[in-house]
């Protein structure tokens, strides 16, 4: 049903209404997925009697007019405009990020399930496939995407774990952390007599290096892990040696001067602090991003930049100034400028420790705020860490994927603490965070005695980091931050299965963390 002529007020209830009805949807814009709306926050508001949809993660924010909204049998056309756009552009919200239909999805889970049963009794002579389900089970955290059953003999089983070859990147990402807590269910709710030695974990063929990765940094004493890959046309189940999965290439990108950036972009830095709310401007932090870009956030939120480009026909550089965020960036201009203002009176009005939380400014981003809290007042809340040696969203390169450290620092003895952090509950951030851990493990195993030096340095020394410090060729340490209430309650179990080798600390802060950081427990690997 089209609605050309609906007021603001109808077309903010039609998309909140669609959002309410559907809690897993996504937002696609020329048939890729935009936001999933499982992750994403959004605010839809009527100002200046205009429809206005905001949504915002970690990776972007947009905002956007909502000119009309055309009901499809199962999705929802936005007719849109972009600030500064002359042409309206289509958005999409659909029931969920799989671009399959219900009946598809399920036809195709079913199918596996019962190719999985075919195959585990085929492949495991002599042992008994039980109990095979997909069904979901939120209590305990299990999904429909993924198979789970057991393999017995007798008083010995194995909980066995499967996902298929359908599923997204980051379902076949999770199983792990499925995985473990299956282990964990079946050791709970198994009859008393039978012994739960082991699981075994199968994906897709080509889907099996995350998970060998982290696999083998689990404790392996607790239980024996054993990762398959399954090929769904042939049928053949393949063992996956994960202790032999070659070494995996880990690079940084070069340390530079953070000041020297700074000074570079000062005229830049200098224009757009003048349209700062005086009596706000100590509260802008100004934090450069490369040798040629300076950001100005406002807790932990960019929300201006400054970056130096070559000028045309000449070895002068020049500032581009922007404002805004994502699609809406926009260039600092005699023309912009009274509008940069009043977003900035916007946004510091906004974004402040006591701000509602109904407002999108106070509620986007809230990881990079914690985050800004942890790098501003570490010194007083870990005291065992180095403030001074901190960075930020450090890049590191390793088998064609980016990753950000959060963040990484040395603490008293110069080892080095890999610090991540979540605001909001995330069944997976243990095994996220190992992977990171993993990360800085190899670079700072991979150590080199260049010219001119009489000692090996890390990776990290040699690409200008934490310079003029030893850095300890001790595996590093894992720290994982959390507001308390927003600690998965399986994020426990799963981190009890880590080799002994990983060192973790989780650390559960205080839910008014804005207006005061402090810690409220700690859990230790060793405790």
């Amino acid at each position: 049903m089209g609605q050309n002529a609906a007021a603001p007020a109808q077309l903010a209830q039609a998309i909140e209404a669609y959002l309410q009805d559907h809690p897993g949807a996504a937002l696609l814009e020329d048939g890729r997925v935009l936001f999933d709306m499982r992750h994403a926050r959004y605010s839809v508001t009527e100002s200046h009697r205009r429809c206005l949809l905001q949504l915002w993660s970690d990776e972007r924010n947009v905002v956007r007019a909502v000119l009309e909204v055309r009901q499809r049998a199962q999705s929802l056309l936005l007719m849109t405009r972009r600030m500064g756009a002359a042409k309206p552009q289509t958005l999409e919200l659909v029931p969920t990020s799989d671009r399959r239909t219900p009946t598809a999805r399920d036809a195709a889970r079913r199918n596996y399930l019962k190719l999985l049963e075919r195959v585990l009794t085929r492949s495991f002579a002599g042992a008994k496939v039980d109990g095979m389900r997909s069904a979901t089970d939120l209590e305990h955290s299990f999904g429909p995407a993924y198979a789970r059953g057991r393999l017995l003999r007798g008083a010995a089983a194995d909980a066995v774990i499967g996902v298929g070859a359908a599923e997204s990147a980051a379902m076949m990402d999770g199983i792990l952390t499925l995985g473990i807590l299956w282990l964990d269910y079946c050791r709970q709710k198994g009859e008393s007599r039978r012994h739960f030695g082991g699981l075994k974990v199968i994906v897709p063929a080509d889907s099996w290096r995350t998970t060998a990765g982290r696999m083998a940094w689990l404790n392996h004493a607790a239980a024996d892990f054993q990762i398959y890959t399954l090929d769904e046309r042939s049928e053949e189940l393949t063992a996956v040696d994960f202790r032999d999965i070659g070494n995996l290439e880990s690079r940084l990108v070069h340390a530079f001067s953070a000041p020297a950036a700074i000074e570079r972009c000062r005229a830049g830095i200098d224009r757009l602090m003048m349209l700062v709310p005086a009596a706000a401007r100590e509260r802008v932090e100004i934090r450069a991003s490369s040798p040629a870009e300076v950001g100005l956030h406002l807790h932990g939120l960019e929300f201006a930049r400054v970056r130096q480009t070559a000028a045309a026909s000449s070895f002068a550089r020049l500032d581009e100034i922007t404002f805004g965020a994502g699609a809406n960036e926009t260039p600092l201009q005699d023309e912009t400028e009274e509008l940069c203002r009043e977003l900035f009176t916007r946004l510091f009005a906004s974004r402040r420790a006591d701000g509602a939380h109904t407002d999108p400014l106070f509620r986007m981003q809230p990881e990079r705020w914690l985050e800004s809290e942890l790098r501003r007042g570490i010194a007083g809340l870990l005291p065992g860490l180095r403030g001074d040696m901190l960075y930020s969203q450090v890049p590191a390169i390793s088998t064609g994927e980016r990753g950000m450290l959060d963040l990484l620092t040395l603490d008293a003895s110069s080892r080095l603490v890999v610090l991540e952090v979540k605001a909001d509950e995330d069944l997976h951030l243990p095994l996220q965070a190992l992977d990171y851990w993993i990360r800085v493990r190899a670079l700072n195993a991979d150590r080199q005695v260049p010219a001119g030096s009489t000692r090996a340095l890390s990776a990290f020394e040699r690409q200008g980091y934490f310079a003029g410090t030893e850095v300890s060729p001790l595996e590093p340490k894992l720290l994982l931050a959390a507001p308390a209430l927003r600690i998965h309650p399986a994020n426990e179990t799963v981190l009890r299965h880590l080799s002994p080798q990983v060192e973790w600390e989780l650390i559960a802060l205080s839910e008014h963390w804005r207006r005061e950081l402090k810690v409220v427990f700690r859990k230790r690997s060793n405790q």
